[in-house]
């Protein structure tokens, strides 16, 4: 069912589906960053996609969400609310999710904010590295009207920094909805 309503959601705002390729049966867990984000839309995008590959996703989301009279809804689509208030320890926690299952997606979100980001947040590299899973280089592409999966990158041998050095080339700002909010610089 919920590959259907994913084609449908890509189908209505004329949107397509490009893998690559690659599926994300082939990590059976991993870490999903998804690129550019400097929109809500981008969320709905994600979730199509998502949807039609059937991705066993979660994500962490303000806790604002899953606890509201509509939290159901969140929790339903595999939200987890984090309260921001709290200093947490989200990448142990992450790396629980990871470990404790047979296949899953953690979903992270590397700028940490729809607004511009001086440089990316390393929450998905600790818990890929930790958990030792590779990361998924997903996208929403406004100007081609297309989303999906670039590729799968293992996270074992890199710093930090080697990671984004990698990643950079395949993410640039007129990708974005608002591409004045999309930092290349990534550290």
């Amino acid at each position: 069912m919920k590959k259907l309503l994913g084609r449908i959601m890509l189908g209505v705002t004329g949107w397509k589906l490009n893998t690559n390729g690659i599926s994300i049966d082939e990590a059976k867990k991993t870490v999903l960053i998804c690129v550019p984000h400097t929109s809500n839309w981008d969320f709905y995008y994600s979730l199509a996609c998502f949807w039609i590959m059937g991705v066993p996703f979660k994500m962490f989301i303000k806790d604002y969400y899953t606890k509201s009279w509509f939290g159901f809804f969140f929790k339903a689509l595999g939200c987890i609310g984090v309260d921001r208030t709290k200093r947490q320890n989200l990448v142990a926690y992450a790396v629980d999710i990871i470990n404790e299952a047979d296949k899953i997606a953690i979903v992270n979100t590397p700028e940490g904010t729809r607004s511009f980001s001086e440089k990316w947040k390393q929450g998905f590299y600790q818990i890929a590295k930790q958990a030792d899973v590779p990361i998924a280089l997903c996208y929403a592409d406004y100007r081609k009207k297309e989303c999906g999966i670039f590729a799968l990158m293992s996270l074992r041998d890199l710093s930090f920094e080697e990671a984004l050095d990698k990643i950079s080339p395949y993410y640039y700002p007129e990708m974005a909805k608002y591409p004045e909010n999309y930092n290349p610089k990534l550290y």
